[in-house]
């Protein structure tokens, strides 16, 4: 039988132990973490051909009335925000042209409204654009008619007018996503 004294001694060493070996655990976890995240690269990993792109303004064929102007901003914003290549205000100083045409806006009724179903109560609304990417260096066409589209749903609840206004935004948004995407990513 251990007396006392003896008995909180080992207990005293058996509690040290447990820590040596949390300690050297966590030692361990952490180096192995950072040996699988050494070798990680954020972003794509693709070398673009070009550094700078001019974006002429939107050319709107859609029957959305205020896209062009909101779509050339909000793209312009996008390519910006992602800064893998330079923007650029003329043609001359850039080593590719992206052109955007606008070439739908739609809308299809999605959900009828319970009490009639003759009236829609959702709409998806789809904005399709097609894209040309053009190399300014050597006239080389990296892409031409390449088509983009970002659908967003509408509830008509308090009007489908304002509804749709307020959607065009968020909609446009998408679609200059999608257009940054097409261009910057691999293709």
């Amino acid at each position: 039988m251990l007396t006392a004294p003896l008995r909180a001694a080992a207990l005293a060493k058996a509690g040290s132990n447990w820590k040596v070996f949390l300690g050297r655990g966590a030692v361990f976890a952490l180096c192995a973490l950072f040996a699988g995240c050494s070798h990680y690269g954020l972003g794509t990993g693709a070398k673009l051909s070009f550094h700078s792109v001019y974006i002429p303004p939107v050319e709107n064929r859609s029957d959305a009335p205020a896209a062009a102007a909101l779509m050339s901003t909000l793209l312009r914003d996008e390519f910006l925000r992602d800064g893998r290549v330079q923007l650029v205000n003329s043609p001359e100083a850039a080593e590719a042209t992206l052109s955007l045409v606008l070439v739908s806006y739609r809308r299809v009724a999605a959900t009828a409204r319970p009490g009639d179903t003759g009236l829609a109560r959702k709409f998806a609304v789809t904005l399709a654009g097609k894209l040309t990417l053009q190399d300014n260096r050597d006239g080389k066409v990296l892409f031409t008619g390449r088509p983009v589209d970002a659908v967003r749903d509408v509830f008509t609840d308090s009007g489908q007018l304002p509804s749709e206004a307020q959607a065009l935004p968020l909609l446009a948004g998408d679609l200059a996503k999608k257009v940054a995407h097409a261009a910057l990513d691999v293709w």
